[in-house]
This record gives structure tokens, sequence and C-alpha cells, in this order.
């Protein structure tokens, strides 16, 4: 199957002049855990800096102060927890009722696997209302649970990194992955009826009939958090009312171009996640004024 190529990044629409916070959508963050809470924190507030209405980072109890401590425009959803300090399978009825008002879900960083998130992970796939993106731990769980591809419902966003897409390649596939990443994405995305955003050098994204090179970014950025702000980035524009094909694809481009800023103001040895979250507004103010 040929896939069209997209060359251009997709414009972030202007602003009315009598907008509220509800016209740019809520997003709902499920992450962290113990030792962890530094992922919900930078997803949630990447979030933000991508233009949400509101965000509402949902974690485990035992990492509340951390993860509130990190943005005050952000509010937190506090649920159960397992002894490690996980969520629990009993934080599922918290989380469906926060799905109730939410407009997109973004699940994964720092979450840990464990059978209860796996249980977590496999309702929220089947809700066929649901807009979900899938990051991190969301994909190493979600690589456990049989025949994963063929309960979705959920309008998916799948955003692994080569390790994470290896891990879930066998429960997809019995054929061998293939080297060239855009193979691989594009066959992910069509057996599982998903947008893919393969993370790397030239990240690739696909809902496995188009297809983007993003062209931003530099090895600075791989550092620990950068995909939990990539996460927080593409779930902002799907709460916008973006396409995922077309939030993935702003958001990979908006995500390394924070990147390569960041890069120039401290330099690509001293960069971190945070680096690149205070490079967004910037970011997103060049792409407004000179959209590709």
């Amino acid at each position: 199957m040929s896939l069209r190529i997209i060359q251009s990044v997709p414009a972030l629409p202007p602003r009315a002049a009598d907008a509220h916070k509800g016209h740019f959508g809520t997003v709902l963050v499920i992450a962290g855990s113990q030792g962890m809470g530094g992922a919900a924190g930078l997803a949630g507030k990447a979030a933000l800096r991508s233009g949400a209405g509101l965000v509402r980072v949902a974690c485990p109890q035992c990492i509340s102060a951390t993860v509130a401590g990190f943005e005050m425009a952000y509010t937190t959803l506090l649920l159960p927890e397992d002894p490690q300090g996980r969520l629990s399978a009993q934080a599922l009825g918290g989380i469906l009722d926060a799905v109730e008002t939410c407009d997109v879900v973004a699940l994964g960083p720092g979450l840990g696997t464990s059978h209860g998130l796996q249980t977590i992970i496999e309702t929220l796939i089947q809700d066929s209302s649901l807009k979900l993106v899938l990051d991190a731990d969301g994909l190493n769980n979600l690589s456990r649970i049989n025949q994963w591809p063929k309960k979705v419902q959920a309008q998916l966003s799948l955003t692994p990194h080569p390790g994470e897409m290896k891990r879930l390649w066998p429960s997809v596939f019995r054929s061998p992955q293939p080297q060239d990443r855009t193979e691989q994405a594009s066959q992910l995305a069509q057996a599982s009826q998903s947008t893919v955003t393969l993370k790397g050098a030239q990240t690739v994204v696909t809902d496995g009939h188009s297809l983007y090179i993003n062209q931003t970014g530099n090895p600075g950025m791989a550092t620990g958090g950068s995909g939990d702000v990539l996460t927080g980035i593409i779930a902002a524009l799907i709460g916008h009312g973006q396409s995922p094909l077309d939030a993935a694809i702003l958001g990979t481009h908006i995500h390394g171009l924070a990147g390569d800023l960041a890069g120039q103001r401290v330099g690509q040895t001293a960069l971190c996640a945070p680096d690149i979250i205070d490079s967004l507004p910037k970011a997103w103010l060049s792409h407004e004024k000179q959209p590709l």
C-alpha cells in the first residue's frame, strides 16, 4: 500500500476574540508512580504550554505533592495505588468518571507496568467515544494485553520510541520487525487503526494512509522526559479539535522546534526536558507568525 507523503505542517487556527477556555479542550493526563512524579508534571505542563484550555493530572496519591507542586495551572486527581506506588485497578472508577468531562486522555508517562494498569488500559481502548494518546508505560502495558488491536474502538494515538516499538511488534505481528522505520510505523498504524508517531531522529508520523517525516529536533533531546513533553503537546492539540494525524504532525514539529531553540540557548549537552517546555512559547510564536 503506497502512502501519501505530507510535506507541510498544519496551521494552528487563530483564537476567536470571544473564546473561553472551554473552546480549547480539557486534557486528562494519567501518569506517574512512586519516584516518577516528574513524568506526570512534564506532560501536564506541556499540554498547558500548547494551548489546552484545562489540564487535569490523575496520579497515585503517593506522588500528589510532587505533581501538584510542579505546576499551579493544572488540577490534580488523586487515585488509589498499589503497594508499589502505581495506580491500582481500583483507580478505574475514578478514571472513568474523569473521562466523562475531558476531550482527550494522555496516558502512560511514568506509570509503571502491572496487571491493574493493563485492566485500566484494556477498558479505555474499548471506549469508542474516547480520544486516547498512549506513550511510555501506556505502550508497555498495551503490549501485554492479548490481541489488543482487535479490541481498539477508541481514537488511538501511539507514540513509541524504538524500544517501545520493539516490545509492541510481537504483540501485533508474527512476522519479524522490518528495519525500515516507515514500514514499522505504517504497518502498526494499519493493524491497530491508530495514528503512530515513531520517535527518533526524523520522527515518523503516519495513520497508515499518509506519512510525514519530521525535520526539527536535535540529539540533545535524547533525554529523560522529552517524550513526556511530546505526549502533552499532542494531547493538547487533539483537545483543540485537531485530527490525531494533524496533532501528531504539528506536535512533533513544535516539539522539535522547541528543542532546537532550547539547544541554542543552553547547548545540546545540558539540554533537559524542562528546557523544551520553556522554549514552547517561542516555538508556538514562531509557528503562528510563519507556519510551514
